[in-house]
């Protein structure tokens, strides 16, 4: 069984350096042009590949780990949404489909389930609980941005383009803080947050400037 679960690990890592290249690729590469499309692609593919793989291993017998696991959740609802915002793009619809809200409602429960934890474990003086509350937070605050999204798109025909770029930037934040943890074995807070904080930023940028209505990103 162990054999098993280093040769999912394997893969998983395998599949995880290959999302976390061509994440950052897509982030340093034109917007929209062919190579930010086929990095973007590959990206989502091989993350979620990654995620799934992870989600495996951290139920295993002695690789038990919660968190991890729900990161893993996270990553792939990321991955999912941003992609789903490119579709919303392409249709123009005003109405989000069932597989939208399933995606949106399922990460909004979620986030609703670590934040409890990790309320519960501060309350109990559990070791980084903290985490808990600051990822399910962001999730949360995500979730509920998703179905404003929903909304507003008729009205606002950049909403899909600033959707896009928080949740496949997002899904890059947690490729990177991974490796840093997993493959760095650095587990800091710090480094769990950091990660965060700069994306954020990154993420801000492009949302302040796409909310120019002046600015509008064509198919």
């Amino acid at each position: 069984m162990e054999h098993a679960i280093k040769i999912m690990i394997y893969i998983h890592a395998f599949f995880g350096g290959i999302g976390l290249i061509t994440g950052l690729g897509s982030v340093i590469v034109q917007k929209g042009s062919n190579i930010h499309k086929k990095l973007g692609t590959a990206f989502s593919y091989s993350m979620i590949l990654s995620s799934i793989i992870s989600l495996i291993v951290a139920r295993m017998p002695n690789h038990e780990n919660l968190f991890l696991f729900l990161i893993g959740i996270f990553t792939i609802y990321l991955v999912l949404s941003g992609t789903r915002a490119l579709k919303l793009r392409a249709k123009y619809k005003t109405k989000a489909d069932l597989m939208d809200k399933i995606i949106s409602g399922s990460m909004l429960l979620l986030s609703l389930i670590m934040l409890s934890v990790g309320i519960i474990g501060i309350l109990q003086e559990i070791a980084n609980s903290i985490l808990y509350v600051f990822f399910g937070g962001f999730g949360l605050l995500m979730s509920i941005k998703d179905f404003r999204t929903f909304k507003t798109f008729s009205s606002n025909k950049n909403a899909w383009i600033k959707s896009h770029i928080g949740r496949m930037v997002g899904a890059l934040i947690a490729s990177i803080t991974a490796f840093m943890v997993a493959g760095l074995n650095i587990g800091t807070v710090v480094v769990w947050i950091t990660p965060t904080i700069v994306g954020t930023i990154y993420i801000i940028f492009w949302t302040r400037k796409f909310s120019n209505p002046k600015v509008v990103v064509k198919e």
